[in-house]
């Protein structure tokens, strides 16, 4: 009975971290999923820690200079374009109803640079109160909540919700509907 038991086959062995390799990751990852330069960059260094953490004598370094060298070549033929992926993020987000301060946010930790930002958002109008009406409608809060007795027992935590959610607190006040908040806060 005890020659019965399988035994588990070998984990495959990985494959070697090339230039073509690191190429190819970055091709797939860029059909799957749209990217800045810096996000790209920092997906491809973590399959480069994660290789140098199984093979000690891996080049960082020259890991390095090869992912440089891949986004280079991949904005010279217009793979990546960091204005295009602002310009997409920001239309979605402003359609989903964010704050201005949350996609400034979400597209700094993308590596956007601060002036593309600046000139994408100056070029549309970026409605606050109308993205939080949206917010609180999404989210069933504030005046959409279904009874008046809910909605005066949940105005706090709806209040904290905006806020969490990038919104200036004035305007969240505003909406949740101020009157009933206790101004020493």
């Amino acid at each position: 009975m005890e020659n019965d038991k399988k035994t588990a086959p070998p984990p495959p062995k990985k494959k070697k971290l090339t230039f073509e390799r690191l190429k190819n990751i970055a091709l797939y990852y860029l059909q799957r999923f749209d990217s800045s330069s810096e996000n790209l960059r920092q997906v491809l260094w973590r399959r480069v820690l994660n290789n140098a953490r199984e093979n000690p004598d891996f080049d960082k370094e020259a890991a390095a200079c090869r992912i440089e060298e891949i986004i280079s070549l991949f904005e010279r033929v217009g793979y990546l374009n960091d204005r295009r992926y602002a310009e997409t993020k920001i239309s979605a987000f402003l359609a989903a109803g964010k704050p201005e301060r949350y996609i400034r946010l979400k597209m700094r930790e993308k590596g956007v640079a601060e002036e593309v930002i600046n000139d994408i958002l100056s070029a549309r109008e970026t409605d606050e109160e109308g993205a939080a009406v949206n917010f609180v409608r999404k989210k069933k809060i504030g005046p959409f909540r279904e009874d008046e007795e809910k909605r005066r027992a949940c105005r706090q935590k709806d209040l904290a919700t905006m806020v969490r959610a990038g919104f200036e607190y004035d305007l969240a006040k505003k909406i949740v509907g101020g009157d009933f908040f206790d101004e020493n806060l």
